[in-house]
């Protein structure tokens, strides 16, 4: 379940010219979800956030694929925002995160046999997410498994996915009809 729809995916025959023409790169990627027919009300900010969304999810981002999905996944979780996580089961399947592992992102990071790395990022994420901080402790584990760029772009990426999943659920963006809902990330139980 997702809070009242506020801000409606738009559709093609409801767009102007300066949306249509900044939904049209997403059309041709075969990623013309409803995050960016929610977005594209603002066709300035979505054509932005293009840019960077790019920048964090693609390989210009220093972290691995599995990397920025642990991220990803565990801030989704954190915050519970069910589109992002939904939207990104996809992503951290093709990167090679389990069903087991994806499970267990949503557990205490104790609950699962994380690989040190795994586990740095981990909890980097959830300090990013309660205090906007990473402790020295954490930041010494980070940095024994990351380079600086990597460190800098798992902040990056869990901010990326803080701010994307608060406009999306204050906005009420529904699901993308081909991903399934996860009652673990239901706020409005």
């Amino acid at each position: 379940m997702t809070g009242p729809m506020r801000l409606p995916p738009m559709k093609d025959e409801d767009l102007n010219p300066a949306q249509e023409d900044v939904i049209a790169p997403f059309r041709q990627m075969k990623a013309d979800f409803n995050v960016s027919r929610v977005m594209v009300r603002h066709p300035r900010a979505l054509a932005a956030f293009r840019v960077w969304a790019t920048y964090v999810m693609i390989d210009k981002n220093a972290l691995a694929e599995r990397e920025r999905e642990i991220v990803a996944m565990r801030t989704a979780f954190r915050i519970q925002a069910p589109y992002v996580w939904a939207r990104h089961v996809w992503y951290a399947e093709r990167a090679g995160l389990s069903e087991a592992e994806m499970a267990a992102i949503k557990q205490p990071i104790e609950a699962h046999d994380w690989s040190e790395a795994d586990a740095a990022l981990i909890r980097a994420t959830d300090e990013l997410v309660r205090d906007f901080y990473v402790s020295d402790a954490v930041w010494a584990q980070l940095t024994a498994h990351f380079s600086e760029e990597q460190c800098m772009d798992a902040i990056f990426c869990c901010g990326h996915f803080c701010l994307l999943g608060m406009f999306l659920s204050t906005a009420g963006c529904p699901l993308d009809p081909d991903v399934s809902y996860d009652p673990d990330l239901d706020r409005f139980k």
